[in-house]
């Protein structure tokens, strides 16, 4: 049996809708010689004469018949595969969305973009997994597992597609009636007047503050480390530690918490956030608006 291409499946679905050789000619914008050359393929394709003449009709052999539901099918998926994609209808989308991001992305935009969200496309949801150890894994997005990252990114292979989305700040946070809160903040009373939270996903107690510390002569104590910055806002609230925390976020859980914002003594470089994505999405209306979205959601109050 010779392989059967798309083209054969239109033309018996429409010689089999038609019931003629001309009217499938006519539904195929083909002559009708070339339709009858068209049927002998068919013909040779499945081993079956599909249709024989009956007077002046041409009528389905029960083989005919009896593909008629699956190949009717069959080219309305195929003829929904090769057309171009309609406009994308936001308010119709019924997609869910995975990101991948710690819980800056809640805190600081997270109100803005389920704004916007909620105006352009009512009926999307998103799911946000937690980085791990594995943050700068970039298999689950060639894999499809993810649709975004979001977030400091590094190590990611060269064909994946990375946007600038933000540069913001680390700034300390204190409990409003904290000590430190009353005169200015020196590098000394900021690394020795209270004990330390830091946030790592990994645990880790020391980072680039440590390494500015360090070149002044002085060394913090870091006696807590938790995994999310909600966490270490927390903590700080109820206790006599100080945190440091990115600059956007400081201002959306300090008037929750009841905390003051102090600049760092020190020349900390800012953090760089950007937006990462497999190039199989770039054509993808429905993720190019995700992305869009994310973006203005950073732009929404930008702090720059």
């Amino acid at each position: 049996m010779q392989s059967m291409d798309a083209n054969l499946l239109l033309a018996l679905d429409a010689l089999l809708r038609e019931g003629s050789v001309l009217g499938a000619a006519r539904r195929m914008n083909l002559s009708p010689p070339a339709m009858s050359r068209t049927l002998s393929r068919l013909r040779e394709a499945t081993g079956d004469a599909l249709f024989v003449r009956a007077g002046h009709k041409m009528v389905p052999t029960p083989r005919a018949i009896a593909l008629r539901e699956r190949v009717r099918a069959t080219a309305e998926e195929v003829r929904s595969i090769l057309q171009p994609d309609e406009p994308l209808d936001l308010t119709k989308l019924d997609r869910t969305f995975t990101i991948r991001a710690n819980d800056y992305f809640a805190v600081a935009i997270g109100h803005a973009f389920d704004t916007i969200a909620r105006d352009e496309a009512p009926n999307v949801r998103i799911a946000v997994i937690p980085e791990g150890p594995g943050a700068e894994d970039d298999e689950p997005l060639r894999a499809g597992e993810l649709d975004l990252d979001v977030g400091v990114q590094s190590g990611f292979g060269p064909e994946m597609r990375i946007q600038a989305l933000y540069r913001d700040h680390v700034v300390a946070i204190v409990r409003a009636d904290h000590r430190l809160a009353r005169k200015r903040l020196t590098p000394e009373r900021f690394a020795t007047a209270a004990g330390h939270v830091a946030v790592s996903r990994r645990g880790k107690a020391t980072g680039r503050i440590d390494a500015k510390l360090a070149e002044l002569g002085l060394q913090r104590r870091v006696d807590r480390v938790l995994p999310t910055y909600i966490g270490a806002a927390w903590e700080v609230a109820n206790s006599d530690r100080i945190g440091v925390v990115p600059q956007r976020v400081a201002q959306r859980v300090a008037p929750v918490f009841g905390l003051r914002i102090l600049s760092i003594p020190l020349e900390i470089e800012p953090i760089h956030l950007a937006q990462s994505w497999h190039p199989r999405f770039d054509g993808d209306p429905a993720h190019t608006w995700l992305r869009h979205t994310v973006r203005r959601a950073f732009d929404t109050h930008a702090l720059r």
